[in-house]
């Protein structure tokens, strides 16, 4: 009996020990988010002043030229536009029925257009439609007017989202293109906002649209984009031309899960940078794949200290998909790594270690290792309990 409690009195001081110092401390992990990390391809230079292809869920670069050289963008500015339209009917604020009525500004736009007359009236529905497909000015100005009041204003916040997206190298001075002083941009920042963009399903209505009317059936809509007609899994995205600029093309394609934008900027012809935004598209779809990463495993025990359990099951969270060339998803490494332990209370859903994928010894995406299950601290019934198991063994 004596050496009964004499071990009740060691376990007890032992586990009030550990009660006492449980200090609730649970190690904070710095877990990247888990893009998808492609090495840039070979390949020839292209016959442009600037070029980048990447694939589009991923931001995945596949190839670039000159790609952060500031450069006028012509009506690829219109991405931008098309995006805050998006978005705005996505958010509720516009409808596709709602009717716009053009200003004497938005009348009397030159370059590419519809024809708009002041106090004409088209639905928002129609002005996407001109802008997507036939590069309107004028429709651009009376979306503009409309949403913000005066172009101006609208293109305050073009300005704001391209911050927003992170385009470092870009500034609006209008909401169409046209060419004016200080309006410039990239390569790399046009796919970012293309990217964003076809994020958003509504655009394809309009993007991919190849021949369409206006006032019903009386004004013919030609997409200026020939690869919409042309080119396999074409998707838009928007061209653009002047004298300064040269002609540009943002062009999307997909095919399977995988889309890919190829942006060209400063080609010599329009045919030019046709062929050159096929020779990127040709060459994302021949030499690379999106692959989902592989999540399966079973759960692994980490360690838990001051808890009413001893360890916690854990598992990786959410996805990840990285872009890949093709063949090589099978030399994915995967390696998992969790805390030594974690102090209790652990939330259900906490970060307690991560999974790190490499590719032939390159980090390519991370996820974090959670918890399962939660885990309460421990109390002074908990640990009593535990000294009445000790007396009644």
């Amino acid at each position: 009996m004596k050496k009964r409690f004499a071990l009740a009195v060691a376990v007890f001081t032992a586990l009030f020990s550990v009660f006492v110092s449980a200090s609730g401390y649970t190690e904070d992990f710095d877990v990247p988010g888990a893009e998808a990390v492609a090495a840039v391809g070979m390949l020839s230079d292209l016959d442009c002043a600037s070029a980048i292809l990447i694939e589009a869920k991923t931001g995945a670069v596949l190839y670039e030229q000159e790609p952060d050289a500031p450069r006028r963008p012509a009506s690829i500015t219109k991405i931008m536009t098309l995006l805050l339209i998006v978005e705005a009917v996505e958010d509720g604020k516009l409808a596709l029925a709602d009717t716009v009525t053009a200003s004497a500004a938005a009348s009397k736009m030159g370059g590419s257009q519809i024809y708009l007359k002041e106090h004409e009236q088209m639905t928002v529905d129609e002005l996407l439609k001109a802008i997507a497909v036939v590069s309107a000015n004028d429709a651009c100005v009376a979306m503009a007017e409309h949403m913000a009041g005066s172009e101006e204003a609208f293109v305050a916040l073009m300005n704001e989202k391209a911050a927003k997206l992170g385009m470092k190298n870009t500034h609006f001075e209008n909401c169409c293109g046209l060419d004016a002083d200080g309006h410039l941009t990239t390569a790399r920042d046009i796919a970012t906002m293309s990217a964003a963009l076809l994020s958003h399903d509504l655009i394809r209505n309009y993007s991919t649209v190849w021949m369409d009317s206006l006032r019903g059936g009386k004004f013919g809509l030609t997409n200026t984009n020939k690869l919409v007609r042309f080119y396999d899994g074409a998707t838009g995205l928007k061209t653009g031309s002047t004298s300064l600029a040269g002609n540009c093309v943002s062009a999307s394609a997909k095919r399977g899960e995988t889309e890919y934008i190829a942006v060209v900027m400063g080609a010599k012809t329009s045919d030019a940078r046709f062929n050159e935004a096929k020779k990127l598209l040709d060459y994302g779809f021949a030499n690379f794949e999106l692959v989902k990463l592989d999540t399966a495993s079973e759960p692994v025990d980490v360690a838990v200290k001051g808890g009413v359990l001893k360890t916690v099951p854990a598992s990786i969270k959410g996805e990840s998909r990285a872009v890949l060339e093709k063949g090589k998803a099978s030399s994915v490494v995967r390696e998992i790594t969790t805390d030594e332990y974690v102090t209790a209370p652990v939330d259900k859903g906490q970060t307690v270690g991560e999974a790190v994928y490499t590719l032939d010894g390159e980090e390519i995406a991370r996820l974090p290792v959670v918890a399962v299950d939660a885990v309460p601290k421990a109390g002074f019934f908990f640990y009593f309990g535990e000294l009445w198991k000790v007396f009644t063994a």
